[in-house]
């Protein structure tokens, strides 16, 4: 072979040597060289001798040669004197890819000569290589995400482990030396092998699941690329319960019956059972009287339920005309729901022409009362109602008051109607008497029977007692409201004295004399507006038995199958009814008694407590338009029917709405409201009445009126009272038969001759003043007409003359019983004028088609001609008879 420094040669001087030793080195090395890089360090060092030395080429190392598969080194002599070389990386080494190599190497001389001749080599010696790695990789999740269960209560000694790679070659960079929680705050730790443990003990009712982020590090310390997540999720110990269910329940008002509990089951353990019994109560105590119901006046809800009229209100709302109530305490803050409280030192005498005096052997007492057990061993008496003497002496003659949480009801009767021993005491004891919640009590009289119901419900009384009449006398009555007057102590002391004082709260007390009210009347009266509903009955399963209470307020659920009882649930919902419902919290209170086979009850289910919150309704703006001033000749206001002044009237009624992002009013930094996004939208809805106010002096009865007629009331729910103050309509009715009431009213004034105006201020109600509209004011102004000019006609009535001193000839005669005549035909002719004009006016009023003509501030001065009056044909041809005789004459 060719010696590698064969073209070296040509340069060299002709120098010829005997080329005797072969090159020595090292029988194996071991060399180190980091990824990446290109330097080897050997150990020991690269270095060949040479026995021929200092003998040129001979003594002088000129190469080294590697042997080995695809080794990527190469061996460079650095001084060929010396023999010194390095060995050094020909490509890039990546321990990852290999992290040693082993190859041979040997060393070549010069030769003999400069031509390379007679060249050795040494020996073969092994190298080994190792490559060091750099820590170039982050470490890696084997997993995206890791998951893990727990059952709450219970600290483990590892609930998952988490484990991380890392594709460096060497053990120092490739090996997770630690792994680190990220997230904060967490009841977690972990161990250097990514061991996850709980450091306390976990509750379900505290938190069901719980997310964590995890890092890791390599022994170099670098961090992993990307922290991965961990998800627990806490399971509770299998206790018996109510799952899925929402402490809250928002309910919308005007969207009907909504699901409670639509994704609620109850979980028994695997425990074999043989019924389950639910009972679900709605507590409603707060809200008006014990629940939602319409807080119209109590003639009002009478006309709306369809009782009888002649009713009459013991506890009105404070007025004018009602005055004896302004004293008593009210609670009147739950959406004009008017509630009288008394504390044991308020009463009211009611005026004698508003008590009935025609009470016979048939009447009514009803109330609505809240009341509370007595104070004392021996409680005094608590009346409500009490008839007895007005002075003289202390004789009860009816009464109904609470004692020892009895009501008792006495009704003594007068010699003149009855003269043996007959019943007079009447007492019932009940539960609901001092239960502090709100009943509606009825007492239907049909003497000698007097029956009682409480919330619908009747009940007959438990003990009566009889007693003489009370003998006749001339004495007068008082009936008195919250206690019983005392005649007799009254006269002692000179001042009016009351006894035995009712504690607790009374509303809508009323009497009805001569009749009695039926079960449907008093039903309604009472009926509550929200209550527990159940949604497709016909979806629950044949084995599911359920019964509410009349209120509707607790619902009873019962069934063999715990999958039966838990659609049946689900199937629970609450409803209002009402337009304009009270806003607030209802509670909901859910109790469960499992039973299990040769067992009365074998498991303990928890009691559920949620509320259902209903949301303030959109409240409505009513709003009346129409004429402010009506314009009128006095002679409309003297006809008998007067004027119309609400003909133009018109109510309306809106709501404001606001975007789907939801509400319409803000408020910036400075406190500014805004509205935003709003729009009004028309609604309809009942009112409850009407006021008409007399502005300024009250009307005198004397000359003039404002009054409807009933006619303009049949067909619809309403009723009417007028005073010298006004006139009130009054019914839960539609807007539109309101208007048409309105319209009716008439204006009649016989003398209006000083009247210059009349004013009248309109307000309209619904819910009984919770939402009233604008204040309507309207100016009735009289027209005036001028003074009538009598017309003359000259060319009828030519002057007669005759010579002064003669006789009337028999012409002057005929002339003057013709005029006589003429007189007569033309009286007749003015009254059948008059007699017209009062017809047509009665009709156009009647058809209510008379175009009354209306001046909005106008200064008009309009004359009108007396005679120039729209005659009929008989009138006018009477006249024109009259005129044709007169001219021949």
């Amino acid at each position: 072979k060719t010696p590698l420094w064969t073209p070296f040669m040509a340069f060299l001087p002709c120098v010829f040597t005997v080329n005797k030793h072969k090159p020595w080195i090292e029988t194996s090395y071991h060399g180190v060289i980091t990824e990446n890089m290109d330097t080897v360090l050997l150990d020991p060092p690269l270095v060949a001798l040479d026995k021929d030395a200092p003998v040129p080429y001979a003594g002088e190392i000129c190469a080294f040669k590697i042997y080995g598969q695809d080794a990527p080194f190469e061996a460079v002599v650095l001084n060929r004197t010396s023999g010194e070389g390095v060995l050094r990386a020909s490509s890039p080494v990546d321990c990852e890819s290999q992290k040693e190599y082993t190859f041979i190497i040997q060393a070549y001389d010069c030769g003999a000569g400069p031509s390379g001749a007679d060249w050795k080599k040494s020996h073969k010696a092994v190298v080994h290589i190792q490559v060091d790695d750099v820590n170039e990789f982050s470490p890696v999740f084997r997993e995206s995400l890791y998951k893990a269960s727990v059952t709450e209560g219970k600290i483990y000694d590892s609930i998952l482990q988490v484990e991380a790679w890392d594709q460096d070659c060497s053990p120092q960079y490739s090996q997770i030396c630690n792994y680190e929680i990220v997230t904060s705050g967490t009841p977690f730790a972990i161990d250097r092998n990514g061991n996850i443990r709980n450091t306390e003990r976990l509750s379900y009712d505290k938190q069901q699941s719980y997310k964590i982020m995890v890092t890791a590090f390599d022994c170099g310390q670098k961090r992993a690329k990307e922290d991965v997540a961990v998800h627990i999720e806490v399971k509770p110990v299998c206790k018996p319960g109510w799952q899925g269910w929402n402490k809250r329940v928002d309910y919308e008002p005007g969207t009907g019956s909504k699901q409670l509990f639509p994704k609620m089951h109850l979980e028994t353990c695997d425990g074999p059972l043989s019924g389950v019994k639910v009972m679900v109560e709605l507590q409603t105590n707060h809200i008006g009287k014990g629940c939602d119901r319409e807080t119209y006046s109590e003639k009002s809800l009478q006309k709306l339920c369809g009782a009888a009229s002649g009713s009459t209100d013991l506890l009105p709302a404070p007025s004018p005309s009602t005055n004896w109530t302004a004293s008593l305490l009210t609670d009147s803050g739950r959406d004009s729901d008017l509630i009288y409280r008394f504390d044991g030192r308020q009463a009211a005498n009611v005026p004698d022409h508003v008590v009935p005096q025609n009470l016979t052997d048939q009447f009514t007492v009803a109330t609505w009362m809240k009341h509370g057990p007595s104070p004392g061993l021996r409680a005094e008496k608590e009346t409500l109602l009490c008839n007895s003497d007005k002075t003289e002496m202390n004789r009860h003659h009816y009464s109904l008051y609470v004692h020892n949480c009895r009501l008792v009801f006495l009704l003594r009767r007068d010699f003149t109607q009855v003269d043996t021993f007959r019943p007079a005491e009447f007492h019932w004891k009940l539960e609901q008497i001092c239960d502090k919640e709100w009943h509606y009590y009825v007492i239907n009289v049909e003497f000698p029977a007097v029956t009682l119901f409480v919330d619908g419900v009747t009940y007959e009384p438990y003990l009566v007692t009889d007693d003489w009449p009370i003998h006749a006398s001339k004495i007068d009555t008082q009936l008195t409201v919250g206690a019983c007057w005392q005649g007799q102590e009254s006269e002692k002391a000179g001042d009016s004295l009351f006894t035995q004082y009712f504690h607790g709260s009374l509303s809508g007390l009323t009497i009805r004399p001569g009749r009695i009210e039926t079960q449907k009347v008093i039903s309604c009266l009472q009926a509550c507006k929200e209550g527990l509903d159940i949604n497709s009955l016909e979806s629950l399963a044949k084995d599911i038995k359920f019964h509410f209470n009349p209120a509707q307020s607790v619902l009873v659920v019962e069934g063999e199958d715990v999958d039966s009882i838990n659609t049946a649930m689900t199937k629970v919902s609450y409803i209002n009814s009402r337009q304009f419902p009270t806003a607030g919290l209802r509670r909901l209170h859910i109790t469960t008694t499992v039973q299990c086979f040769g067992e009365d009850t074998c498991l303990s289910i928890p009691d559920i407590k949620a509320v259902v919150m209903v949301l303030p309704p959109s409240e409505p703006r009513i709003t009346i338009i129409g004429s402010n001033r009506l314009v009128r000749p006095a002679s409309d206001l003297r006809g008998p029917l007067g004027v119309a002044p609400f003909k133009e009237l018109h109510i309306t009624s809106t709501v404001m709405k606001g975007d789907s992002f939801g509400g319409c009013e803000c408020r910036d930094a400075t406190g500014l409201l805004w509205m935003l996004s709003c729009h009004t939208i028309p609604v309809m809805h009942n009112l409850d009445y009407c006021d008409v106010l007399v502005i300024g002096e009250e009307l005198n009865p004397d000359r003039e009126s404002l009054e409807i007629h009933h006619s303009a009331l049949l067909g619809k729910h309403l009723d009417a009272t007028n005073s010298t103050s006004g006139i009130s309509i009054y019914g839960v009715d539609s807007m539109a038969h309101y208007e048409q009431a309105l319209r009716q009213v008439r204006y009649r004034n016989w003398r209006p001759a000083t009247l210059s105006e009349r004013r009248f201020r309109l307000t309209c109600s619904e819910l009984n003043g919770r939402y009233t509209s604008n204040e309507f004011n309207l100016e009735v102004s009289v027209l005036h007409h001028s003074a009538p000019v009598e017309h003359v006609n000259h060319m009828l009535l030519q002057p007669f003359s005759s010579p002064p001193g003669s006789a009337p000839p028999a012409a002057t005669v005929v002339i003057v019983v013709c005029i006589a005549a003429l007189v007569v035909i033309v009286v007749i002719g003015v009254y059948r004028i008059h007699a017209t004009h009062q017809e047509g006016s009665r009709d156009e009023e009647e058809e209510v088609k008379d175009p009354e003509v209306d001046w909005n501030n106008s200064a008009l001065t309009i004359t009108v001609n007396p005679m120039e009056v729209t005659l009929n044909v008989g009138a006018k041809s009477v006249i024109f008879i009259g005129v044709l005789f007169l001219h021949w004459v």
